[in-house]
């Protein structure tokens, strides 16, 4: 990737992972804040598909580069068309004070696009999870696929008796 245009305080950062996409948000001086898995705070990114299992995240600060580290990445303010975002003093200051808190991570509710979404606008929406067992059910990968299969045959399990 070349050299991204600097990105502005309070945008929104894609981050395209192997299996999903992460999200941060950006706070100035070349740092994002964002929900890292467990997985990543041991800085195993490649273990970042594991995080899903895991239900605490941590809210860090770190370096743009360092979290995307070989993965592209963009700014994505998604849903500027749709809601306002709050102004980026209070966008940054919000994301600032949640800095090493721990915070529950699921992957179909709680999770680094609610996060970042509910720092930039105020409200938490998430388009990856509808995406995730689409792709997941296609794919065959991915533990969206294996916690939603995993809810269905519960379900079914219940249905016969």
């Amino acid at each position: 990737q070349g050299p991204q245009p600097e990105p502005q305080l309070g945008d929104l950062i894609e981050i395209f992972r192997p299996f999903y996409r992460h999200w941060a948000i950006y706070v100035g001086d070349g740092y994002v804040v964002h929900l890292a898995p467990p997985s990543e705070i041991a800085g195993a990114g490649a273990a970042s598909l594991m995080s899903a299992l895991t239900d605490k995240a941590l809210v860090k600060k770190e370096l743009l580069y360092e979290v995307a580290g070989r993965d592209r990445y963009q700014v994505n303010n998604k849903h500027d068309g749709k809601y306002s975002p709050l102004p980026p003093s209070k966008i940054v200051q919000r994301a600032e004070e949640l800095v090493g808190q721990e915070v529950l991570y699921k992957l179909t509710s709680e999770n680094c696009e609610h996060f970042v979404n509910e720092l930039r606008y105020g409200v938490a929406r998430s388009d990856q999870v509808r995406d995730a067992i689409v792709a997941a059910g296609i794919a065959g990968v991915g533990l969206a696929a294996v916690s939603f299969i995993g809810v269905m045959l519960s379900r079914n399990k219940r249905q016969k008796q």
